[in-house]
């Protein structure tokens, strides 16, 4: 049996965790308060996911940098090709929260979206 300790972040509780998991794939989780801490957990143990937050170049407004972010949650493995895919990228005013920055970022089927909005520089 692997016993694997984590801390659950779907709520500012911060369950600690811990999975065990046997020679089987069998997986029991304990530790969690709640039926989020299991689902997170089983998901950190067999497909890691993570939202990306960044920022990009914007012209023409009034702000230099956008804030954006991933749709949704992209696989972890996927997150150091995703920030470099937007290290070049220029957006032009006006940006508006929702915006899609950046369609299909590093192949993943999730789009970069803004957070933030930019207006036009007068």
């Amino acid at each position: 049996m692997k016993t694997i300790e984590l801390i659950c972040i779907n709520c500012p509780l911060g369950c600690p965790l811990t999975v065990n998991l046997e020679e089987d794939g069998t997986m029991s989780v304990s530790g969690n308060t709640c039926p989020r801490g299991e689902t997170y957990a089983r998901k950190e143990i067999t497909n890691p996911t993570r939202i990306v937050t960044s920022t990009v170049a914007v012209t023409g407004a009034v702000v230099p940098r956008v804030a954006v972010k991933t749709r949704e949650d992209i696989p972890k493995g996927q997150i150091f090709p995703c920030v470099q895919a937007l290290k070049d990228v220029t957006v032009q005013a006006p940006v508006h929260i929702g915006d899609v920055i950046l369609p299909n970022a590093a192949g993943t089927g999730v789009d970069i979206i803004a957070t933030q909005n930019a207006d036009i520089m007068r």
